[in-house]
C-alpha cells in the first residue's frame, strides 16, 4: 500500500485491527450481494408514498452523530445523500455495538423505515444492516471535500465520492453525448467504429504516439484522428456516419489539452460544407437548450449566447478587422512584410495561406468570444478540404469559435485523388523541412479515393472543449475522469 501521512498510517492500523476483529466474529468485511430495492433520491422525491414503509437501501457511510443509545448517520448512494438513525432498541446489543465501530467511508447495506425526524429530514430507522466494504483508510479532509487539486485527479474516485458537484459535471457529459448520439441518430446518421491503431498516422496535423506490434513487427501510429476511416466507408457506400472517439497527439497539457481526448467525426455524402454549419449550430444549440436550458449561460465570468444563428466571418475578413491589414493579395512577399509589421514571426520560406494563418493565430482567436465561424481558409493549412470554387488559393472550410477555443472543424471534403496527392506531396515537403506535424502520405487511401468518392462535408467537434463551456469547467481536466498525470517523483 502507498504511502501516507503519520496520522493516515495510524488509522490504517487501527483499521486493520478492526478486519481481524471482524473476521474473528465470522463476520466478511467485505460482503457478499446485497438485494438493494430503493435509491437515496426515490425515497426523497416521494416521502409520502414511502412513510412508514420498509425500505432496503446501501451507499457509504459519510458521516455519524450521536453517541449511547441511538445514533444519526449520513448514507450516500449514486443519486444523494439520505439520513439513517440506528438505536439499541431497535438492533438489539451486539448489532448495535457493531453500528457503533463502523467507521467513516464504510459501504454498509440497510434494511429500515422511513420516517421525518422532528427537524423534518427525511430518514430511515435500521433495522437490520450489512457490512459490505470496509474502508481502510480516511476520507480526505475529515470528509468535508477534497481540495487539492493535483491529488483530486490522480484520484478521482476520492474526488467523486466527496465532491458531489463533480459528479454532477460528468453526469451532464454523458447527458451531453446521448443526446449528440439522438440528435444524429434522428437525421439518419449511423454510428460506426474505426481503428485505434494505424499503419499511417492521418486525418490530422498533429504528431503521434508510436507503438509496435511486436506479431506483425511493425510501427503502428494511435489514432491522431479517424478521418481517413470514416471517408473510406463513404467511398464503401455508407452515406452518414459518425464516431465519438478517443483520439492520442502526442504534444504540450494545458487547460484546454490532454493527450488523449474525446471528438465526434462526421461525414454525410452529397453535402457541403454549409450542411456541416447547419449540423454544428444545431446539435450544439440543442444540447445547451436541454442539458442546461438556456441559450445564454456565463463561462469564467463571460456570457455566452447560444441563440441562433451564429457569426459568421471570412478569415480575410476577420484579420482585417483586427489588424486593419488586408492579406487579399495572395502573395507571399507582401504577406511576410505586413506579418512583419505586426510582429508576428514566420519562416522566411512560408507560403501565404501559412502566414496568413499565423497571423490570424495571434490577432484575432482571442477577440472570438461568442460562437463564430470562420470560413475561407487557405489551401496550404487545409490538406484534406476542397478547394473553392471561385478562389482555389481557399478552400470551402470552416471552424468555429467559442470563448477563443477552436471547437469545430469541417470541411466540404476533397474528393479528387489527383489533387489529394498533390497536397500530401506538399505536405511531405513541408516535414522534410521539419514540420513533425505535417501530413504523411496515405498511398492506401488516394487508392480508395481513385475509385470515387462522393462529394462529402465533414465534420468534427471537440466533445471536452464542448462539455468545459457547458459546466462552466475551467480546465479540461475538470471534463476528462482520468486525465493525463506526470507521474509522481517518489
Amino acid at each position: 500500500m502507498p504511502d501516507g501521512n503519520r496520522e493516515d498510517t495510524d488509522l490504517l492500523g487501527v483499521r486493520l485491527e478492526k478486519i481481524k476483529e471482524l473476521r474473528s466474529c465470522g463476520i466478511d468485511p467485505f460482503g457478499k450481494k446485497f438485494p438493494v430495492e430503493q435509491s437515496a433520491a426515490e425515497i426523497a422525491a416521494d416521502f409520502p408514498a414511502f412513510e412508514g414503509k420498509e425500505v432496503v437501501i446501501a451507499g457509504r457511510l459519510l458521516a455519524k452523530r450521536g453517541h449511547g443509545k441511538a445514533s444519526f448517520g449520513d448514507l450516500q448512494d449514486f443519486s444523494g445523500r439520505i439520513q439513517i438513525y440506528a438505536r439499541l432498541d431497535d438492533l438489539g446489543s451486539d448489532p448495535y455495538e457493531l453500528y457503533k465501530k463502523l467507521d467513516i467511508g464504510d459501504i454498509i447495506g440497510v434494511r429500515g423505515t422511513v420516517f421525518r425526524t422532528k427537524r423534518q429530514e427525511i430518514t430511515v430507522a435500521v433495522k437490520s444492516f450489512e457490512i459490505l466494504s470496509k474502508s481502510l483508510r480516511p476520507l480526505p479532509e475529515k470528509w468535508h471535500g477534497l481540495k487539492d487539486v493535483d491529488l483530486r485527479y490522480r484520484q478521482r474516485y476520492l474526488d467523486l465520492m466527496v465532491n458531489p458537484e463533480v459528479r454532477e459535471v460528468f453526469l451532464k457529459r454523458i447527458k451531453i453525448i446521448r443526446l449528440i448520439r439522438h440528435y444524429l441518430e434522428e437525421r439518419g446518421f449511423l454510428e460506426v467504429e474505426t481503428p485505434m491503431m494505424q499503419p499511417v498516422a492521418g486525418g490530422a496535423a498533429a504528431r503521434p504516439f508510436i507503438t509496435h506490434h511486436n506479431a506483425l513487427d511493425m510501427e503502428l501510429y494511435l489514432r491522431i484522428a479517424p478521418e481517413l476511416y470514416l471517408k473510406r466507408l463513404l467511398i464503401g457506400g455508407f452515406e452518414k456516419v459518425f464516431e465519438i472517439n478517443r483520439n492520442f497527439r502526442n504534444e504540450g497539457i494545458s487547460t484546454k489539452h490532454n493527450p488523449e481526448f474525446t471528438m465526434l467525426e462526421l461525414y454525410q455524402a452529397y453535402g457541403d460544407c454549409q450542411d456541416m454549419m447547419d449540423i454544428t449550430e444545431g446539435v450544439i444549440s440543442t444540447v445547451a437548450r436541454q442539458v442546461l436550458g438556456a441559450m445564454k449561460i456565463t463561462y469564467a465570468g463571460r456570457e455566452i449566447d447560444f441563440t441562433l444563428p451564429w457569426t459568421r466571418l471570412t478569415m480575410l475578413d476577420a484579420v482585417q478587422r483586427y489588424t486593419g491589414k488586408d492579406f487579399g493579395h495572395f502573395d507571399a512577399e507582401r504577406a511576410l512584410r505586413q506579418s512583419a509589421e505586426l510582429d508576428v514571426e514566420v519562416p522566411q520560406d512560408a507560403a501565404w495561406g501559412q502566414i496568413l494563418n499565423a497571423v490570424f493565430e495571434a490577432y484575432v482567436e482571442d477577440k472570438l468570444i461568442q460562437p463564430t465561424f470562420i470560413t475561407g481558409h487557405p489551401v496550404e493549412v487545409s490538406p484534406l478540404a476542397k478547394r473553392n470554387p471561385h478562389n482555389p488559393r481557399l478552400t470551402d472550410r470552416f471552424e468555429l469559435f467559442i470563448n477563443s477555443w477552436e471547437l469545430a472543424n469541417a470541411f466540404t471534403e476533397l474528393n479528387d485523388p489527383l489533387d489529394q496527392r498533390k497536397r500530401f506531396e506538399q505536405q511531405m515537403a513541408e516535414r522534410e523541412r521539419g514540420d513533425e506535424e505535417a501530413h504523411a502520405m496515405d498511398e492506401d487511401y488516394i487508392t480508395a479515393l481513385e475509385y470515387g468518392m462522393p462529394p462529402a462535408g465533414g465534420l468534427g467537434i471537440g466533445i471536452d472543449r464542448l462539455v468545459m463551456i457547458l459546466t462552466n469547467s475551467i480546465s479540461i481536466r475538470d471534463v476528462i475522469l482520468f486525465p493525463t498525470m506526470r507521474l509522481r517523483e517518489s
